[in-house]
């Protein structure tokens, strides 16, 4: 088994990684044609209507708007490589400079919601099917059906109207981060962003945690394993629930890679500052440094996730392990 896991795990990984890169190289022909097709002239929304033909031209220069297209993307590209985003159209600083601290602020709201939701919803999924057609379980299953079909900006209006305005009022109803500061400098501020992710992700999870652990409690080797007199605790967290949570896996990646770039409606409800506002204004400004960065960095984290996610099946489930 060691030896199978050694041999196959890695090669997988490295199979998994290279396509990983060709989607990323896709996606940035994609993302390069589609800032191109854009209306308008960079370095006039610059410069202002008022700008001379001069300054037009000595701008697009600067800019490297000069070049051809291919150029122009070859250009990008090795940017990207050695690690520089570009300069900001709009603020003239470095992209990177620009949206550190956004990320931060996204990132943290990310992380929190993540480790609240996804402890939450295995534990719902799990103990629905444990007490399959009982009580908890019609309730939680059609509580999460309710929620679910719900839209981001919909919860968080629900949200803010009963825990910031007439019913409650305990907690503010904007999350602005002020310029400087840190998210966990008010954590009350983040308490409705991240119950409104949290909303938005756990009941998927848990409906198909739920519908993976009733198949699995129905399979023939847990049905072997209690015939074998393991105690049920046993048969649940060595047998059970390792095997249920390789289809979860997959769910969860594509929830959080969902909230990589659904944050923006979030963030723009409760006008938290995170790469919502930046991409926001990027697009009003047509900063394409900005959206470019965004987008790669949007998809990135989306092969990143799937990546993790299709090894974290491998690890837990042990019937996948023999098949490498």
């Amino acid at each position: 088994m060691n030896r199978l896991i050694s041999g196959g795990v890695p090669r997988f990984i490295l199979r998994r990684l290279l396509l990983g890169l060709v989607v990323l190289v896709l996606v940035s022909f994609v993302v390069f044609a589609a800032t191109q097709a854009l209306p308008g002239d960079p370095a006039r929304a610059i410069l202002g209507r008022s700008a001379t033909p001069a300054a037009l031209a000595a701008l697009r220069r600067q800019l490297h708007l000069n070049q051809p297209v291919f150029q122009q993307y070859l250009t990008w590209i090795a940017g990207l490589l050695h690690g520089h985003f570009g300069t900001s159209l709009a603020a003239q600083e470095p992209v990177s400079t620009l949206l550190a601290p956004k990320l931060v602020n996204s990132s943290v709201l990310v992380l929190i919601s993540a480790v609240v939701s996804i402890p939450l919803s295995i534990a719902i999924g799990s103990w629905a099917a444990l007490k399959r057609e009982k009580i908890f379980d019609a309730l939680s299953s059609n509580l999460l059906l309710i929620l679910a079909a719900l839209p981001e900006f919909v919860v968080a209006v629900v949200l803010v109207i009963l825990f910031a305005t007439t019913v409650f009022n305990v907690l503010p109803a904007i999350s602005q981060i002020p310029p400087g500061s840190r998210p966990w400098d008010n954590v009350s501020a983040l308490v409705l962003p991240v119950l409104t992710l949290v909303i938005a992700v756990a009941p998927y999870v848990a409906r198909i945690m739920r519908a993976s652990m009733i198949e699995v409690l129905e399979s023939d080797y847990v049905e072997m394993a209690r015939l074998k007199g393991l105690p049920e605790r046993t048969v649940l967290v060595r047998h059970a629930l390792p095997n249920a949570l390789g289809p979860v896996f997959q769910v969860i990646a594509l929830n959080l890679a969902y909230l990589a770039g659904g944050i923006v409606v979030v963030e723009y409800v409760f006008n938290y500052t995170g790469i919502g506002s930046a991409i926001q204004d990027a697009v009003v400004n047509h900063d394409l440094p900005v959206v470019q960065a965004l987008a790669m960095l949007i998809a990135a984290v989306y092969v990143v996730l799937n990546l993790l996610a299709d090894v974290g099946t491998i690890v837990v489930t042990p019937r996948l392990r023999t098949r490498l």
